[in-house]
């Protein structure tokens, strides 16, 4: 579980322009079309935008918007 936790955060697909929050081993975000943002799951979208300029992650970073994990497969 504690190698698990390692990879929560805010993870960001600037293709679809979106960010998920992961805190939980529910599903991870696969690379290379996502890249983990940080490890920080409350931050707001206001700090993410802000990260994602700053390390020159995303092209437009005001366009980013939250996302939605997928629903597993039964």
């Amino acid at each position: 579980m504690q190698q698990q936790a390692s990879r929560f955060g805010i993870y960001l697909n600037d293709g679809e322009k979106k960010v998920v929050r992961i805190n939980s081993p529910y599903w991870f975000p696969e690379e290379p079309d996502w890249v983990f943002l940080t490890p920080e799951v409350n931050a707001t979208l206001l700090s993410i935008r802000e990260l994602a300029r700053e390390q020159g992650l995303s092209g437009d970073a005001d366009a980013l918007t939250w996302g939605t994990i997928p629903m597993r497969e039964e």
